[in-house]
């Protein structure tokens, strides 16, 4: 196994964000994760991958807001629970977020430089890789990533993550504000990533596009895993298509 979220609490002041979820993934696995706006679906990439601590303090030392923690967080084996998010990276657990997120001053290659911070040695396989994947990340290589349409700024976010290495990439809500083709395309990739050895974890408001990808989801609602199992299986159920999935 190579991810496993035991009895994941978070909670924000009095706000339960995640409810005691679980979720495991075994290695190669393209799993999905969805559900409806306000689910917790970020919250638990966040707190996967090390960006919700315990208590967050503003710099004049009065509480922002507490943040509490409990369950367990296992990586390969190894308990990622107290671990900072460059820790987490280090060992191959890495997220693309939401929103994309380019580095906009930046060109192409200067944000796919940043990727592979921790991996200077490799920066030239990594980069061919991504440029087979993204033939357009190549073309517009030095182009200022601020300047380019929403799917190739998705290109680019996810060609920045591969730079890290990761054994295991969480993607947060890829398709977000694409066209039907240009979403269509991307899922494609997604799915030859997949292919070619990389654990995914994608969290998606597509249901449909995210179950014909993947073999086994997860459906979280109010911060609770509600239905889990085979995709196709899940998206077939009709009591979990409406009150669940909205279809």
């Amino acid at each position: 196994m190579l991810l496993e979220v035991k009895n994941l609490t978070v909670n924000y002041d009095t706000a339960m964000l995640l409810n005691d979820v679980s979720l495991e993934m075994d290695t190669g696995e393209l799993l999905s994760l969805v559900g409806p706006n306000g689910a917790g679906k970020t919250t638990l990439l966040r707190a996967i991958t090390g960006l919700v601590r315990w208590d967050r303090e503003t710099k004049q030392g009065t509480k922002a807001g507490n943040i509490g923690l409990q369950g367990k967080i296992f990586f390969a084996g190894e308990d990622m629970s107290n671990l900072a998010a460059y820790e987490i990276a280090r060992r191959g657990l890495i997220l693309c977020p939401e929103r994309r997120r380019p580095f906009r001053e930046l060109t192409v290659l200067e944000n796919l430089k940043a990727g592979s911070y921790m991996y200077p040695g490799q920066f030239a396989s990594s980069i061919e890789f991504v440029y087979h994947l993204f033939p357009r990340l190549k073309e517009r290589a030095n182009q200022i990533s601020g300047t380019m349409s929403g799917g190739e700024q998705q290109m680019l976010a996810i060609g920045r993550a591969l730079m890290s290495k990761p054994k295991l990439l969480c993607i947060d809500e890829p398709s977000t504000g694409l066209a039907p083709l240009v979403k269509k395309d991307l899922f494609a990739k997604i799915k030859e990533i997949n292919e070619e050895g990389i654990t995914l974890l994608l969290v998606e408001q597509d249901v449909a596009l995210s179950f014909a990808l993947s073999t086994r989801g997860y459906i979280l609602s109010h911060g609770k895993i509600v239905a889990e199992g085979n995709s196709q299986d899940l998206l077939k159920d009709e009591t979990v298509r409406r009150a669940y999935l909205g279809l």
